[in-house]
């Protein structure tokens, strides 16, 4: 593995590339080789989440299915924030109990996240893809144990280079998420924030990965 992409919905089965591809419990693919499942929180379903549950524990029990996600907390959609942290913790339970890391959707509700972790003394790691936000948000979530996915917004928007050249090597990965831009664009603008060479942040990644998912990248 040349490169590591932590969260996208789209399988393009590049050779230098492994990706590890989202996953929904009703719309699984077999032939994908490494993979999250989760039930995202737009997608929460009263009727199904049981039955979605079952899926999702039956395929963390396997070894290409490398983390728990994405899963988390929303609070811009329709959905109870009660119900979306009913569904969260029994993920996050999962995850504990087959030891895996989580990948979290957070929009407006990284509070809750941070308490949620806090009160079920979560110890796997979590990621929290797709970030946006500030400095000081950037700066509570690693405090706090968390690791920070960096993809979309950090190519659309450039006051994300400072938050991203302060967020400590050993906690950050990289992703394309639904996006049209490939991941080497990512990697080649987040080795221009770092100062870093591609080979130098492919190095980084690597071994973030190998902590955080408990394998080699090769």
């Amino acid at each position: 593995m040349e490169f590591f992409n932590l969260h996208t919905h789209q399988f393009t089965n590049n050779p230098d590339i492994l990706e590890l591809v989202n996953q929904y419990p009703v719309e699984f693919d077999e032939s994908i080789p490494f993979y999250s499942i989760g039930i995202h929180p737009w997608h929460i379903k009263e009727n199904q989440i049981d039955s979605e549950l079952l899926i999702i524990e039956e395929k963390l029990k396997t070894k290409n299915c490398l983390a728990v996600g994405e899963c988390g907390l929303d609070k811009r959609i329709e959905i109870s924030l009660e119900q979306q942290v009913t569904v969260f913790e029994k993920q996050l339970f999962l995850a504990k109990k087959y030891n895996k890391p989580v990948i979290i959707h957070c929009v407006a509700a990284y509070q809750e996240v941070i308490s949620i972790k806090k009160k079920l003394k979560i110890s796997v790691p979590m990621i929290i893809h797709g970030f946006s936000k500030n400095r000081q948000v950037a700066d509570q979530l690693v405090k706090e144990g968390f690791y920070i996915s960096f993809g979309k917004y950090l190519l659309q928007n450039p006051d994300l280079k400072t938050v991203f050249q302060n967020i400590p090597n050993d906690r950050f990965f990289l992703e394309t998420d639904t996006i049209e831009e490939n991941l080497k664009q990512v990697y080649n603008l987040a080795s221009e924030y770092k100062n870093i060479t591609i080979k130098e942040l492919q190095g980084v990644i690597s071994s973030n990965f190998k902590r955080v998912f408990g394998k080699k990248s090769d």
